[in-house]
């Protein structure tokens, strides 16, 4: 198994830091952004096609997004406990690399919902 290491490629569109998932460190998923299989993916597909790497390059706020706040992106939420909107948030405020060094660091794919 692969150990976590910090890496802007690494974060999924939507915030999700795919660096620290099981199935990526055990080699069984290339992580959202690499996964052809992710097609499915509404957030990922509306990112591609603005070139964007994540959200946090939207001006939109993610909370007022109808794509990013769909039903299966709620189900994901609610899964990881996840509060992806603060992950949106971090990245805006403090840059890719600076978040992927603190999921790394937390070794977890999401900030946790309070």
């Amino acid at each position: 198994m692969k150990s976590i290491t910090a890496s802007k490629d690494n974060i999924a569109a939507c915030g999700l830091y795919c660096g620290a998932c099981r199935k990526f460190l055990s080699g069984k998923c290339l992580g959202c952004k690499n996964n052809e299989k992710a097609s499915w993916c509404k957030i990922r597909q509306c990112c591609i096609s603005k070139g964007y790497h994540t959200c946090a390059e939207c001006e939109r706020d993610v909370r007022e997004c109808k794509i990013y706040s769909n039903f299966i992106s709620k189900v994901f939420a609610l899964l990881f406990n996840s509060d992806r909107p603060a992950c949106i948030s971090y990245i805006r405020e403090h840059g890719e690399i600076a978040y992927a060094e603190e999921m790394s660091k937390r070794k977890c794919q999401t900030i946790k919902r309070k």
